[in-house]
């Protein structure tokens, strides 16, 4: 019987893990001369051992006889520490190596060394279970990859990558000290503020006013305001320290307007909104565990990171204070006026004088015709409540032709 061999080995992609320790494996689906498809995970630095391997069995087709006589592919020696970005780029150099090396005559690509070398291993049916310690960082793949099917294959998840705009000093041994223009790859948004990412082979928390994306200004916020607002409660009390920030105590319900990317929310009490620290809300209904807030502190606000070359400056327009206090009593005054309108009660339908639907005689064309009411007219606003309604330009506008009236008398 005719001994298997490989016809064609294809790369799907690959998967971080950091069982036992950190490390990339690419996954190869292999398809054999029996018609069969197993799904393999290789390393690269594995990857390169065989290369040598098969270079040394083969000396005259690796050049080092002749060099003219060379058709073994060449493979770049591995680096000493992999990234996400490297790991991602040798994809090509790996597809081109693996199809060439198939090629390759009989007596090489058909060799016991390449297939012992591509067959499926135990781990493979097996992967090493993840270290429940660290957090979940490993690229996703579906269940149907897992077991070797494959018919339904899903590439893995590539993390964001995000530029670092100025320099960031840790302050506790959960965060990671970075500095201006590192790249790193973010594993975890958190709605507070704070990110989990890692740079090369450190990983830490830090703030997301920090970090902007290498595409373009636009971030995962809420595009617009919701003036509507969302119920929280306040877990800890915080006292304002810039003008347009909002002091709270703790357990009183606010209403959330805008949450925005750098965990420093726009928040409603009453008539009054503010920033204020996402980390110290929570939805209302639900209990607030300020215990588990002692010590933290809020991350700084993106207003405050100075940095010429950020993109964050040429993204769409920031709302002032008082444009979100201006919005916000407009939308409360109209919401206000609807439920006034909906709760007036209602003229009864008048009944018909002409029950028995008999054409009237007499009379002449215009008496016939129902009456039409006149539309109550609305009294006109206030001067302040125009103002309110106004655009920013229309009161910049205003408040320029008041002082040129007042120069001219």
């Amino acid at each position: 019987m005719e001994q298997t061999y490989v016809r064609h080995v294809e790369l799907l992609g690959f998967e971080k893990r950091f069982f036992p320790s950190q490390h990339y494996v690419y996954m190869l689906m292999v398809k054999w001369s029996d018609l069969t498809e197993k799904l393999i995970y290789r390393t690269y630095p594995e990857m390169h051992s065989f290369h040598k391997s098969l270079k040394e069995m083969f000396p005259i087709e690796s050049g080092k006889i002749e060099k003219r006589d060379r058709i073994i592919p060449s493979l770049p020696a591995p680096r000493w520490v992999d990234s996400q970005k490297s790991t991602e780029n040798r994809q090509s150099t790996l597809t081109e190596y693996c199809h060439k090396l198939i090629s390759l005559p009989p007596h090489i690509s058909r060799c016991k060394l390449l297939t012992s070398f591509f067959q499926v291993r135990p781990e493979d049916e097996n992967p090493p279970a993840p270290n429940t310690l660290k957090r979940n960082e490993t690229f996703v793949v579906s269940r149907e990859l897992a077991r070797g099917n494959a018919s339904v294959i899903s590439g893995p998840i590539i993390l964001d990558t995000y530029r670092v705009i100025a320099d960031y000093s840790k302050t506790s041994k959960h965060e990671i000290t970075l500095r201006t223009d590192d790249l790193v790859e973010i594993v975890e948004k958190n709605q507070n503020g704070w990110w989990f990412c890692q740079c090369e082979n450190k990983r830490g928390w830090i703030p997301a006013s920090y970090l902007e994306p290498l595409d373009g200004p636009e971030e995962s916020e809420d595009a617009d305001p919701n003036y509507e607002g969302e119920l929280y409660t306040t877990c800890t009390a915080y006292k304002a320290e810039q003008d347009d920030e909002i002091s709270l105590e703790p357990g009183q319900t606010i209403e959330v307007i805008h949450k925005l990317l750098d965990g420093w929310w726009v928040v409603r009490k009453g008539d009054e909104t503010g920033h204020f620290p996402s980390m110290f809300l929570q939805k209302a209904g639900k209990e607030c565990e300020a215990s588990k807030l002692q010590g933290q502190k809020p991350p700084p606000r993106r207003s405050t990171i100075r940095n010429a070359k950020s993109i964050h400056k040429r993204g769409k327009q920031q709302l002032s204070q008082d444009s979100y206090r201006r919005n916000s009593r407009r939308y409360l005054q109209q919401k206000k006026l609807r439920k006034e309108s909906e709760s007036a009660p209602k003229s009864p339908l008048k009944e018909r004088t002409n029950q028995e639907n008999i054409p009237e005689q007499s009379g002449s064309s215009s008496e016939s015709e129902p009456k039409k009411e006149t539309p109550v007219i609305p009294p006109r606003p206030s001067a302040e409540l125009i103002l309110e309604r106004c655009t920013d330009n229309t009161c910049k506008r205003v408040s320029i032709h008041k002082s040129e009236t007042s120069a001219s008398s």
